[in-house]
Parts: structure tokens; sequence; C-alpha cells
């Protein structure tokens, strides 16, 4: 198998869900991913239905391609096995804060210090020159701190919502990758290594505000923050005279084509409303209110029948059930029947791009705890007998079979 990132390895001090979810791109894009786990293993192994202890679900989907190793990094031998994983590796990649990098002995000049061409990344919270910089964070927290259920309320939702998906921990996490690979661009061709801090706040900021700052953009502001095409209330999946349908009538052809299908070209010429994607956004609510009421005149599949011979965007309402299901997905292959060691059967999802030459897949299944613990060890020059005693002190383990 020939990958874009084969022979680059990464130390992936990690856990929960974002950040893993980098590393494991990384990993499908062929780097040698060295996931280090404390003794008690990533909190996330523990989430959701198993067959195996510390193997559920979300950490199966979210740390493949990747090795296990255990390691206690307030043990001195702990500690020095990470540092000479270090040595060797051309990216280290935590989510803990950097004042806790610090008090384990990590911190940036530390490592600097053992491998100067180290890519140094840090994905936390916040902004290291801002007063947050020390506060824990989460998902739901930088959610509420970007606005994110503020403008689910303001878009008719009774009360702040979150959104369902971990938009924070997916959107940084993919944010984290794009910031890596330039920096290993560079590292490549400078031979010279750089710390990236990647802070969750600021990133959500840039990511709500792109749409969401609007008038506010201009100084003075020109109108309030906020895009009201994202903000109306009646912009959702429409009720069908039998199920859900989404549909996106957005440029002026999308509008000339729908009025054309309902027999009513006249409608752009005598309403105002509809003469440019300017006045279409001024007042949105009231066409999207109007399109509501006759979307329940017809079955979801009269419309797409009808959206379709226009050439209009438009798709029915997935349930997680029938995403499963879905027949486009299954065309493309998505879904992975794989058969894990431990595990059993499981599905799998495929990497979602299309290479023609050095395609991305998944090389190794999500580990057991410490499944390579021994392994690893012995690649750095940490004979059996020191492994042995580390076993014993409790700084590494590893499954007994």
């Amino acid at each position: 198998m020939n990958r874009p990132l084969d022979g680059v390895r990464v130390i992936d001090l990690t856990n929960m869900l974002m950040a893993p979810y980098t590393t494991q791109i990384l990993g499908d894009l062929g780097a040698d991913v060295i996931k280090v786990e404390p003794p008690e293993g990533d909190p996330i192994r523990k989430i959701g239905p198993h067959r195996s202890e510390g193997m559920g679900p979300i950490f199966l989907n979210t740390n493949r391609s990747k090795r296990s190793v255990v390691l206690d990094l307030k043990t001195d031998d702990g500690h020095a096995a990470v540092m000479e994983l270090i040595r060797n590796a051309d990216v280290l990649i935590y989510n803990r804060r950097p004042q806790v990098m610090e008090r384990l002995g990590l911190s940036y000049e530390t490592v600097r210090a053992a491998n100067p061409r180290i890519i140094y990344s840090g994905i936390f919270g916040y902004g290291q020159n801002g007063r947050y910089a020390a506060k824990p964070a989460f998902d739901d927290l930088i959610q509420g701190a970007a606005g994110v259920p503020s403008l689910a309320q303001m878009a008719g939702a009774r009360v702040p919502t979150y959104s369902p998906v971990a938009v924070v921990d997916r959107g940084v996490g993919l944010w984290a990758v794009g910031q890596i690979n330039a920096a290993l661009f560079h590292q490549l061709r400078t031979g010279k290594g750089q710390r990236i801090d990647i802070p969750m706040f600021e990133m959500m900021a840039s990511f709500v505000l792109g749409e969401h700052f609007y008038g506010r953009t201009f100084e003075p502001c020109q109108s309030g923050s906020g895009y009201p095409r994202l903000l109306s209330s009646d912009r959702r999946p429409y009720q069908t005279k039998d199920d859900y349908i989404c549909v996106m009538i957005y440029t002026d052809r999308h509008w000339q084509a729908w009025f054309n299908a309902l027999n009513t070209p006249e409608v752009l010429e005598n309403d105002p409303r509809f003469a440019s994607i300017a006045t279409r956004t001024e007042n949105i609510d009231s066409i999207y209110a109007e399109l509501a009421e006759l979307l329940l005149t017809r079955t979801t599949a009269e419309w797409l029948e009808l959206f379709e011979k226009a050439d209009i965007p438009a798709m029915p309402v997935n349930s997680p059930d029938t995403l499963i299901d879905d027949p486009h997905l299954k065309d493309v292959g998505f879904f992975i029947q794989v058969t894990h060691p431990s595990e059993g059967k499981l599905w799998d999802m495929a990497v979602p791009a299309d290479w023609s030459e050095t395609q991305p897949a998944p090389d190794k299944y999500a580990p057991l705890l410490g499944q390579h613990s021994k392994e690893i060890l012995r690649e750095i020059g940490f004979d059996d007998t020191r492994i042995e005693k580390m076993m014993q002190a409790g700084a590494t383990s590893a499954p007994a079979n």
C-alpha cells in the first residue's frame, strides 16, 4: 500500500474525540501513529456498547490506523520512553492544556531540545495570550462560547440548543489536519520544526462568524450580525404529504426552473421579492414560509421527481439508521465489513476521498489498550528485562493475549 504520508511518524498524546480524530486521519493518510495512553486508557474507550472492555464504538471509529503503547508519564521510565519516541518522530500532537504538558516535563522547549525538527501541535480550548488560556474546554462549552446555541434559538428553537453532532470536535480536528500537513510540507522543505497552537474557541469563532459577522463586518456597521437566510425559522426540512424533504432553491436559475415547473413563470416578473439573490435574502422568511405551505401538497417522491427534472437541488431526510442504509453509500462502497482481531465482525467507514495514485486507507484496526507496548518499547531500544520491570512497576502494560 502506497499512501501520501508513508514514512511520517506521529506521537499521539491525545484522548476523547477531537484530537484522536485528527490523528486517525493522519494514520489513514499513511503516518505511523503511536497512541500513548495512560494505564487506565483513553476515557472514550468506555463509552457505549462493547464486546471487549475498553473497545466501545466511538473509540473504534476514532482510533484505527494507530498503534497503542501504555506509558505512565509520571514515572521516570514512562517519561524516558516517550522522550525516546519524540527523538525519532516528525510530529507530536496533544490535547491537554499546555500547563499540563509543562508539568509532565513535555513543554515545547523540552521537546524541541530533544528533536529540533519536530512539529509540536497542541489542540486545546483557547489561545495562550488571552484571559481564557488556562480554562478547560469541551465541545459543548465551545459551541456555547462561539454562539451556536444562541443561533439555534434565533433560528426558531424554543431554547438555546447544542448541535447533536460534535461539530466543534470534528471541525477543529479537521482544521488541525490541514495545519499539520502544511507544517510537514514546511519541514520537508526546510528541515525545521515548529510549535502550532490550535485553539478550539478561535477556530469556531471564525467558523461561525464567516457568515454571521454579516453587517458588523463593516466599520461603521451596515446592519446587525446574523445571516438572515441561515436564521430563518422556515429554513428547515419541509413536511410533505407523507414525509419530509430538503430543497435548496437558491440561484436565479433555480428559481426560474421552480416557477417554470409550477407553470407560473410570471411570478419572477411580478413579485419584486424574487428580483435578485439580494432581494430574496431580504424577504427570506416570507419566501420560505410560502414554500413550506406549497410542499405540503405532494408526496416526497413526487417532489423529488419534479426537482430532479428541473435540476433543482433536493434530497430526502435521512435518520442515522436510514443513512447507514443509503443506496448511494452502498454504490460507492462507503461501508466495509471487517473482522477485528478481538471484536469480531464490525462495520467500518472508508476514507471519503478518491485518489488516483496514493489512495489513503486504514492499515490497522483500533488497538486494544497497550496492544503494541512491547513492540514499540523494543523499537526504541528497551530490552525485555527493562520492559518487564516497567510492567511490574505499572509504568507500562500490555494485554494478556
